[in-house]
């Protein structure tokens, strides 16, 4: 429910409910007062002294009714009026419609038109008090007729005003009843806008406590719409993604400490190496050409292996502040692999290694791609399967295939594999699948995951095959390079043009 609906409930409560329950109260009241038949029973009980005024009323009216020869005279009446003490009870003698006599002239004025007719049938007949109710007034009337000495019609009236009488008792249970009601309704109502705001607000801010002394865990959940329920759900939107955030923070921290670690470990190594090598040198224990030419070969791979180690790390930096940089040329598939195969074949072959290459695209395909970039990624793939060949005689199987609109290319080797539960991993940073370090095997761990998002930034998809103790398969996909009638020539595309150009592609 919304805050507008619950204060619309709010404001609706304060007045319908009091109305309510006073109709009940008065309902009620009147079932009470009202008897069988219709007559108006326990009138004493609401009316304070009513009992003193009935018998007053009803012994002037019997006074009055046995001497209706002196109802004429002005000096009789006067009598009978000085018995009155109370300005509820009155007399009134009416001649024709015209005001004779009254014991209070201003109250019988006000009522004189209200009073029952002459009625000279009833003249001789004792009547009883009757009920007269004329507006905000209530009276009650006992009536005698007669006539005057010269023919005029004459009615005395005893009237007892009851509207003034009603009792203090009757006034202080009304505003007790009152009171209760109205306190009544505000405790409903506070107790209603307590369960409904504030507790939910008092739980959001303990929540908000918690999340700012770093307790992601602290969870709240509610079926309620509106403002509310949408605040609860906001809150816990917001704290899953703080705790994601920070469970990122402390694995980046994590993975940063590792990649120190590595970096070190692998960068002493070939120091210690080259200085094994160069103090070597100098104690003459290389002492003849062939060992010298060994040891500087071996110095020379040790610097290119810390060479190596070192862009990874400037890479990586790149790579975190998602500013690597590309320069994209429209470059010929079979050319640029082709040269990429030829260069990497020689080392191959002085390692031992078998390198196949099979290039089933036309000789006119063409891609959009960083030729820099992508050499790192063949690079990247190809050490990876020589650094983990665990076969005596290697081969590496490199093949581009055609897939309508796109280019596959296959790095295949015949090295130890990747066991299953790890291959879904591989491509994610620092991860590596020994665990257990080792100077031939060391490494950053975050080689594929460059390969990943270089190949990914040129608008391609890569992932692995692989079968343990038979070999692993690199697979990655590039979109073909369509040419307009307009292009001719080649091009150079900065990083900064990259999607116009990917658009064309």
């Amino acid at each position: 429910m919304t805050f507008r609906k619950r204060l619309l409930v709010a404001f609706s409560t304060v007045i319908v409910v009091p109305l309510l329950l006073f109709a009940v109260t008065f309902l009620a009241l009147g079932n009470y007062l009202i008897g069988e038949g219709g007559e108006l029973q326990g009138y004493t009980s609401i009316v304070g002294g009513f009992d003193d005024y009935e018998y007053k009323a009803e012994e002037l009216y019997q006074e009055a009714w046995a001497d209706r020869k002196y109802l004429q005279d002005v000096e009789y009446l006067g009598k009978l009026a000085s018995e009155i003490r109370d300005r509820n009870l009155y007399l009134v003698v009416r001649r024709n419609t015209d005001l004779y006599f009254a014991s209070d002239e201003q109250m019988a004025a006000a009522d004189l038109d209200v009073l029952p007719p002459f009625d000279e049938a009833r003249m001789n007949e004792r009547r009883g008090g009757a009920f007269l109710h004329v507006g905000r007034r209530s009276l009650m009337v006992r009536q005698v007729d007669f006539f005057f000495p010269d023919g005029a019609e004459g009615s005395l009236f005893v009237v007892t005003r009851i509207m003034g009488l009603i009792s203090g008792k009757f006034l202080s249970g009304l505003v007790v009843s009152m009171l209760t009601i109205l306190v009544f309704t505000a405790f409903l109502l506070t107790r209603w806008l307590e369960s409904s705001i504030f507790t939910p607000i008092s739980a959001i801010n303990i929540a908000m406590n918690n999340i700012r002394d770093g307790n992601f865990t602290y969870t709240l959940s509610t079926g309620e719409e509106g403002e509310i329920g949408e605040l609860y759900r906001n809150y816990e939107d917001m704290r899953l993604r703080l705790k994601e955030s920070a469970d990122e923070k402390l694995e980046r921290e994590k993975q940063n400490r590792e990649l120190i670690s590595n970096i070190s470990h692998d960068l002493k190594t070939p120091i210690t190496s080259i200085k094994g090598y160069v103090e070597g040198l100098i104690d003459g224990v290389a002492n003849t050409p062939e060992k010298q030419k060994k040891y500087i070969l071996t110095i020379y791979n040790k610097a290119n292996d810390m060479d190596r180690l070192i862009d990874e790390l400037t890479l990586y930096s790149r790579f975190e502040s998602d500013r690597i940089p590309y320069n994209f040329h429209r470059i010929n598939v079979g050319d640029y692999f082709g040269d990429c195969v030829e260069e990497i074949g020689m080392d191959m072959e002085s390692r031992g290694f078998e390198l196949n290459y099979t290039n089933l695209v036309s000789p006119q395909t063409m891609i959009v791609a960083d030729p820099e970039q992508m050499k790192r990624v063949i690079n990247n793939i190809v050490g990876n399967s020589v650094k983990y060949m665990d076969k005596e005689k290697g081969r590496i199987d490199f093949r581009i295939l055609d897939e309508h609109d796109s280019i596959r290319i296959e790095i295949e080797d015949n090295g130890q594999g990747i066991a299953a539960r790890d291959l879904p991993k591989i491509f994610d940073r620092f991860y590596r699948t020994d665990s257990s370090r080792n100077s031939s095997r060391g490494g950053s761990g975050i080689g594929l995951s460059i390969v990943r998002k270089i190949i990914e930034d040129h608008g391609g998809y890569i992932w692995a095959t692989s079968v343990e103790k038979e070999g692993t398969c690199m697979h990655f996909v590039i979109r073909k390079y369509i040419p307009n009638e307009s292009d001719s020539g080649d091009s150079v595309v900065s990083s900064e043009t990259e999607e116009s150009m990917e658009d064309d592609i």
